[in-house]
């Protein structure tokens, strides 16, 4: 299938002016615009009518670009879809789900198409590709996530490095002097998800400033290779085999360095329903032999209310992501599409803003306080 960067490269421009040729956002010189209609014709390239009247129609609606792969079922995405879908609609706007696991070609296919008059983006990577896009299509679009370029578009997000400095802070406060920090999988840190970077880098500040002994592992969804996993760190940390276990990396050693952990912070989501059982199946007790916190849970989920804990304010995420994406929209259509090569070409993210959410660590029935041996 033909597509705007090859009318780009044949025409010799960048496939901004491509779309600003489609789209009569910006004055274009007949030299080029005749460069562009030639490659155009040449490659069969047939943009949708409704991409070319993208800024003077509205469709009231928004697109919610929610990456995933089929047959995976994740209860925090399922929850996000429906509270900016409640939110989409106070605003007087539908909702268009999209889950292309190729994030930058399916949000370029949803801007070309004309059906939404903005979009939201979720699973946002530090460096992400779909940013490029939305600033080559003059695109509006919100991120619930906050990328390595903060002031490259809107965005909402919690405060994950922090969440994760507050958990070591306050379990070191107890007297925890050992811990293990359960992080994301190894894909979502390889993969640079914003979430799970900052979160790392908030369990090593946390080391940094408490000087407690903090060992980052790496979470896996199959709950018995989980406890494996667990059963590794906690049962032979004070063997030294906290350092060498399969997907950990010292994150900080304090004082207390080599002695056995005795609390456990959890962010990975899917690690968050079965975390319990799968410490149980290393032979410790919580809160008993070991602390647990856990980072990111739903506000309400039983799974996690016993456990002190940071909760994921979705309701209010999905609302504020929503309304920085119609603002976004508003903002574009009002001051015109800027340029990639100007400085206007931050004009979304300067006129709109951003919104980071602090982390509030709530009480559990279970302590923080350390096993007393």
């Amino acid at each position: 299938m033909v597509t705007i960067r090859d009318v780009a490269r044949r025409a010799g421009v960048a496939p901004s002016t491509v779309s600003y040729v489609f789209n009569g956002s910006r004055s274009i010189s007949e030299e080029t615009r005749r460069r562009v209609q030639e490659a155009v014709d040449a490659l069969g390239y047939h943009p949708r009518a409704s991409a070319r009247t993208l800024r003077s129609s509205r469709t009231h609606v928004l697109a919610l670009a929610l990456p995933r792969a089929a047959g995976l079922q994740d209860s925090v995405d399922g929850r996000f879809a429906i509270d900016v879908s409640d939110a989409a609609n106070g605003l007087g706007y539908d909702l268009l789900l999209t889950t292309s696991q190729d994030k930058a070609e399916g949000l370029r296919r949803v801007a070309l198409s004309g059906l939404a008059d903005a979009a939201v983006l979720m699973a946002v990577d530090m460096e992400d590709a779909r940013i490029d896009v939305v600033r080559e299509l003059a695109f509006p679009a919100a991120l619930i996530g906050r990328p390595a370029d903060e002031d490259a578009l809107p965005w909402t997000d919690l405060d994950w490095e922090e969440a994760a400095a507050l958990a070591v802070r306050e379990l070191a406060a107890a007297g925890h002097r050992d811990m293990v920090y359960l992080a994301p999988g190894e894909r979502e840190v390889e993969g640079r998800r914003s979430y799970a970077l900052r979160g790392i880098a908030g369990a090593r500040r946390g080391a940094r400033t408490t000087g407690a002994a903090v060992t980052v592992v790496h979470s896996v969804a199959d709950p018995a290779r989980l406890a494996d996993r667990l059963r590794t760190v906690l049962g032979d940390a004070g063997g030294g085999g906290a350092g060498g276990a399969a997907g950990a990396d010292g994150a900080g050693r304090g004082d207390g360095g080599g002695a056995a952990p005795t609390a456990l912070i959890v962010q990975h989501p899917s690690a968050h329903h079965h975390i319990l059982p799968s410490v149980t199946a290393t032979g410790l007790r919580v809160p008993e032999d070991l602390a647990v916190v856990v980072i990111g849970t739903l506000p309400g989920d039983p799974a996690s209310r016993a456990l002190p804990r940071v909760e994921l304010p979705v309701e209010t995420l999905s609302f504020e992501v929503t309304r920085l994406a119609v603002a976004a929209a508003d903002a574009l259509r009002e001051g015109g599409a800027p340029s990639v090569t100007e400085p206007g070409a931050r004009l979304l993210a300067e006129s709109v803003g951003h919104l980071l959410i602090p982390p509030v660590l709530l009480p559990g029935t279970a302590p923080l306080a350390p096993p007393r041996h």
